[in-house]
Parts: structure tokens; sequence; C-alpha cells
């Protein structure tokens, strides 16, 4: 299979789970109780332990590799201070998309670090575009369940949800073709994201996980982790 096959294969697959998990999170006349407390707090625990390790085990280890420290301090500043202005920016707008704004935060970043692997010869893309997908779909879960709590209806999330997963490929192709040989462009953008996630999730996911007298979501949010180091020790 040549480089752009593979490419376009890997990141769209990757992409294909944001739906996916938007379609699992719409199916409400499945145990409807059950879905809103046990099983809803512990898939976005779940995705708030795999953005984490998204940030500790991918982004912050690949892209401070790449750049100066004074760069890293001004990258991860930068990112957080955007991030909550954008935050400021939907509460005054009484949007509900913080969890859409940290799925792409991640997923951006990922895909074309993925073009950027293929592009590079380097082993790893397949397992890398997995992890991309795996995360993907409790970030596509939560992120409908909060779109769809703020009034917006199911055809149109999972419509914009598609749209995202069609920016895979373009966002592969961008950086198999121009983000490959420019490294510290590369790390400037992994530092800023990983700071932007780890002020979403402890802005927004975290809250919402915990739920009384129940212990599921915690251990959901230790399996998110735990997929994110199993792909990383897989990948070395």
């Amino acid at each position: 299979m040549d480089p752009i096959t593979q490419l376009i294969l890997l990141t769209a697959i990757a992409g294909a789970a944001i739906p996916v998990g938007g379609f699992i999170a719409s199916i409400e006349h499945i145990r409807p109780q059950w879905l809103e407390e046990e099983f809803r707090h512990t898939v976005m625990a779940f995705g708030g332990g795999a953005l984490i390790s998204a940030v500790a085990l991918v982004l912050i280890p690949d892209g401070t590799s790449m750049i100066a420290t004074w760069e890293v301090i001004v990258a991860f500043a930068l990112g957080g201070l955007c991030f909550w202005g954008l935050q400021v920016l939907l509460d005054r707008s009484q949007s509900s998309a913080s969890q859409l704004a940290a799925m792409l935060s991640d997923f951006i970043p990922e895909v074309i670090a993925l073009g950027a692997v293929i592009a590079s010869g380097k082993t790893g893309a397949v397992l890398l575009a997995l992890i991309i997908a795996l995360q993907n779909v409790p970030e596509g879960f939560n992120s409908y369940r909060e779109l769809n709590s703020s009034g917006i209806p199911r055809k149109r999330i999972l419509f914009w949800f598609t749209i995202a997963a069609m920016l895979g490929p373009l966002l592969g192709v961008f950086g198999y073709q121009i983000i490959a040989e420019q490294t510290r462009i590369l790390g400037w953008m992994q530092v800023f994201a990983a700071a932007g996630i780890l002020y979403l999730v402890f802005e927004d996911v975290a809250p919402q996980v915990t739920l009384k007298n129940s212990r599921f979501p915690s251990l959901g949010a230790l399996l998110g982790f735990l997929l994110g180091l199993i792909g990383k020790l897989l990948e070395s």
C-alpha cells in the first residue's frame, strides 16, 4: 500500500470514530436511566483519562523533544490562555461545546502528527491511528450528550460530527506534505494543544464525572489512561 493510500485509510478510520461515538450516545431506548447515569459518567471519565494519556504520553514528550525549553513554556502558557478564553466565550454565548472543543483540540494535532509519521517512514502509524480512534469514540459520545442536552437536534450533531471526521484525511495530508519537515511547528502545536486539553479536562470533564454512590467513573478514567499507556508501550 502506497503512503498516501495508507494515510487516507488510517485518518478516515480515526475520524470515523467521532460520529460512531455520537451515534452510540444517541441510542436512548436501551436502558435510558442506566445510560444517563453509570454508563454516561463512566464513558466521560474514560474519555478524560484518554485525553490525559494523550497529553502525558504523546503530545508533551513528542512536542518537548522538538522545541527549546523557552518555547515549551511559551507554547504551553499560550495554549492554556487561549482555551481559557475560548471557554469564556462559550460561557457568554450560552454554548455547550467544551467537550467538542476538547475532542477537536486532541484530534487535529494527532492526525497531523499521523501524517508526519507516515511521511517520515517511522513505524507505529497503524497503532497511532487505532489509539486516536479509540479515544474518539468516548469523546464523540461525551460531546454528543453535552450538545444534545443544550437542545441541538440529533441529526444536526451527527452531521457536524461527520464533517469533523472528514477533516481527518485533509489534516493528515497537510501533515504529510508540509509539517513532516517542519518539526518546530509540530512541536509548538502539540504543546499548545496539550495545555488546552488539560485546561478543558479539569474545567469541564472532571467536574461532571463524579456520581454519588458509584465508583465506576473513576475506574473509567484509569482505563482511559491505561489505553494510552498500552499504546505507548507497544509502540516502543
